[in-house]
């Protein structure tokens, strides 16, 4: 019967993973003092994982770091700016000072800075791709010499995060969506390179998840970038209730507990064979 296969998989789930999907296994999450990135923190931790909570505050990330704590999990604070040219080497030293290998790297920090292609400044499409392409370029290839391991036999994955943006490309984002359209033939080719050595790479494409990037830009939310505010959301806010319906199949954004798990997915056992994809996760919408 179905339920009894059903059953019989479930228990398969609970004995092999009793301890968690990522039991023993050490993740570096970039912008994980808030939104998606903590989501993610916590939601690793539960599942065993010894997270390095990466922030550019670094204050932000202790209090997530102070929660896993709390919840008997294990987690160490790394303040800094990922496009620093210090910081692979920082937060790389931190982690195998203290767990001594590294499974996963989850490449999530980032911001916006909307202009229309006409009135974008050098500087305003510069630091995006800084960010979120060449940022998670030089974090993974100073993590090589802990993926390259010859006879690996542990779960090790890079996940990239991506946005619609860059599969479709979006009004007002010139610089976000190349970034993200970038950072997919990035992933991919870790995929190639690295795959022989048991390291999956994947990319996770969000579509409308609430986070203060699509909160309502009058709210004032900022990010400073060096030593300039920039403004962060969207002008009247994001999609909820009824509007959203029209371009949101499932009528709604995702929450950040929604969008973090499925990164949990893709860094898990769960998705031991899937490597090199584009993990679409938009509530239907795009299609």
């Amino acid at each position: 019967m179905a339920s009894d296969r059903l059953s019989q998989v479930s228990g398969h789930l609970t004995n092999s993973y009793g301890r968690g999907l990522l039991a023993g296994e050490v993740a570096i999450i970039t912008g994980a003092a808030q939104g998606i990135g903590r989501s993610a923190a916590l939601l690793f931790a539960k599942e065993g994982a010894k997270v390095v909570v990466s922030d550019l505050d670094e204050k932000k990330a202790q209090v997530v770091v102070d929660e896993i704590k709390a919840a008997g999990g294990d987690a160490l604070a790394v303040g800094g700016d990922v496009g620093a040219d210090d910081f692979p080497e920082k937060v790389i030293g931190a982690t195998i000072k203290k767990y001594g290998k590294i499974n996963h790297i989850v490449n999530n920090a980032g911001f916006t800075y909307d202009r229309m292609l006409h009135t974008t400044p050098d500087d305003a499409f510069d630091v995006i791709l800084k960010i979120h392409v060449r940022a998670p370029f030089r974090l993974i290839r100073a993590a090589a010499p802990y993926f390259r391991i010859k006879g690996n036999t542990e779960n090790r994955s890079i996940v990239n995060v991506s946005s619609t943006s860059g599969l479709h490309g979006n009004v007002g984002q010139a610089n976000y969506a190349a970034a993200k359209s970038a950072v997919i033939g990035l992933t991919k080719t870790v995929c190639k390179e690295w795959g022989p050595f048991g390291v999956r790479a994947n990319t996770v494409a969000f579509g409308f998840v609430q986070t203060r990037l699509t909160a309502a830009k009058e709210a004032g939310a900022t990010i400073e970038i060096n030593g300039q505010k920039v403004a962060l959301g969207i002008p009247g806010g994001g999609k909820s209730g009824p509007a959203a319906a029209a371009t949101i199949p499932l009528g709604r954004g995702a929450t950040p507990d929604e969008a973090a798990a499925s990164v949990l997915f893709l860094v898990s056992p769960l998705a031991a064979y899937v490597s090199g994809h584009t993990l679409e996760v938009t509530g239907g919408a795009g299609i």
